[in-house]
């Protein structure tokens, strides 16, 4: 288990460690500009081969956002977690048990459970399997409104 965070560890190091990259003595836009140029090759690429001629354009599009906004995302948490691990200092040391952090994992996870439960019943191969059978209201709204009416 530890040889696997190991290696991705020194995946995640290969491509954003200023230290490590291969190209590490390139400045920083260029490095960004060319895994800015990879995503668009790979996105194309695989634009190509899965979506038909009518549907390619959102779809390349749509994957080369996402792609743009994944390298963003992965670099800025890199550096995030580089950044806590130079100034390590954990909750269990400095005894800084915040009820407002412990509330929003609280309800984080509950969020994901209900979510979860959430898209469980949608996704259900039968929904109208329920125990209790409906088989429509006992009266017809007109029997439900006769008890109020003059005319008995």
């Amino acid at each position: 288990m530890d040889s696997l965070k190991n290696w991705m560890k020194d995946a995640a190091n290969i491509l954003f460690d200023d230290s490590k990259n291969d190209l590490r003595a390139l400045p920083k836009t260029v490095r960004l500009q060319i895994l800015l140029v990879l995503s668009f090759i790979w996105t194309t690429v695989f634009s190509l081969y899965v979506f038909s001629y009518t549907t390619f354009a959102f779809g390349w599009a749509g994957l080369y956002v996402a792609h743009v906004g994944l390298i963003f995302a992965v670099y800025m948490t890199f550096k995030q977690f580089h950044k806590a691990e130079e100034r390590s200092s954990s909750v269990f040391e400095t005894k800084n048990f915040d009820p407002f952090k412990i509330m929003v994992i609280v309800f984080v996870i509950v969020f994901i459970f209900v979510f979860s439960k959430g898209i469980e019943v949608l996704t259900s191969p039968n929904p109208s399997s329920y125990s209790i059978p409906y088989d429509g209201p006992s009266k017809s709204v007109f029997e439900k409104w006769l008890p109020f009416s003059k005319d008995k």
